[in-house]
């Protein structure tokens, strides 16, 4: 069976292509990008990543 890590990640507006392009390089998979609320009522876009563990 494959085993994952899993990673989430907070995305900064200005760059959020750059951010994900150098966790790819890394070997994180994007599986899904939510933008939640904060309890300041601002809103934070935040990136699930995962990768398969090493063996």
């Amino acid at each position: 069976m494959t085993a994952w890590e899993y990673f989430v990640a907070p995305l900064l507006e200005h760059n959020p292509g750059e951010i994900l392009n150098t966790f790819g390089d890394d070997g994180w998979e994007l599986i899904s990008v939510v933008a939640q609320p904060t309890p300041s009522g601002a809103v934070s876009t935040v990136a699930y990543m995962k990768r398969q563990k090493p063996a």
